[in-house]
């Protein structure tokens, strides 16, 4: 842990602050199963929910809902670890809705500065490639830090695909590496390879909205979906929904960053900038791995 970090966090106690922190550690470890909500833990220490927020993360460093994070991941690691449970079972023993939310748990993923994204990723460093997937042909890109860009295009589409992702950071150094980017492949399209002590590492390469609804997104469990009014919601942008549409648009890392799960408002699929049709073939491959068990 950064120790400075922990020394510029203002942890000076107010009243009750020690008792309120200590009540909350202790139902998220003892009931972690029962994935409380920030409200229901709220409720039961009998405090507003606000307040808990901000004296939790205050004086721990990081949110409830993190925390409980953190403690549900140290139990999958343990499970499929040492306890040699199957990936279904686990994710019902931890209080998950089911496999596709034990999987969301391990993309761990960083966001760029906004500067790099003003500068157009000046002096980043991309490989991209293209390679066979359940979709069709996926343009993989990524930096030495994780995947950073994932797309996808019919047979003779593979340039068009590129330039499509490439002019989002028109400042980057782009070269072909089918080695690298190779690896990627199989970690995302490969349910079997979803492991806890593996983490898909992920770099978000936008604005500070951008990335604030594309972290949103990797929250819908898989198997279901949002609207983008939910999504504005989630965000603190309740009549934001226009330009949440706009940004799941943007989202440079599909699948991964489940865009496909975004809805309109009616619930109509909407667009898809990869195709409509095969944003109906993510959703069915995914409802499959649900029901198979395999995710």
């Amino acid at each position: 842990m950064n120790v400075t970090a922990q020394l510029d966090r203002d942890i000076t106690p107010h009243g009750d602050d020690y008792d309120l922190v200590r009540k909350t550690i202790e139902r998220i470890s003892l009931d972690y199963r029962a994935q409380p909500s920030l409200e229901e833990i709220a409720s039961d220490i009998g405090v507003a929910p606000g307040r808990l927020q901000k004296t939790f993360s205050r004086w721990a460093g990081l949110t409830p809902k993190a925390f409980l994070q953190a403690v549900t991941l140290d139990h999958a690691r343990r499970l499929l670890g040492h306890e040699g449970l199957p990936l279904l079972d686990a994710s019902y023993e931890l209080g998950l809705s089911g496999p596709g939310r034990l999987h969301d748990l391990f993309v761990t993923h960083e966001a760029m500065s906004p500067g790099d994204f003003k500068s157009g990723g000046a002096g980043l460093e991309i490989s991209y490639g293209f390679h066979l997937s359940p979709f069709g042909i996926a343009v993989v890109m990524a930096t030495e830090r994780g995947l950073c860009g994932l797309a996808f295009a019919d047979p003779g589409q593979e340039a068009a695909a590129l330039e499509d992702m490439t002019r989002r950071w028109p400042g980057a150094r782009v070269t072909q590496d089918q080695e690298a980017t190779a690896s990627y492949v199989g970690r995302v399209f490969s349910p079997e390879l979803w492991r806890a002590d593996r983490p898909l590492r992920i770099v978000l390469i936008g604005t500070d909205f951008q990335v604030k609804v594309w972290e949103a997104l990797l929250r819908i469990p898989l198997g279901t979906a949002k609207t983008y009014s939910d999504v504005a919601t989630e965000i603190g942008k309740p009549s934001a929904s226009r330009a949440v549409g706009a940004a799941v648009g943007r989202n440079p890392i599909s699948f991964v960053v489940p865009c496909h799960r975004a809805l309109g408002k009616s619930g109509a699929l909407t667009g898809y900038h990869w195709g409509i049709t095969r944003k109906r073939a993510m959703l069915g491959w995914e409802t499959g791995c649900v029901q198979s068990g395999g995710a």
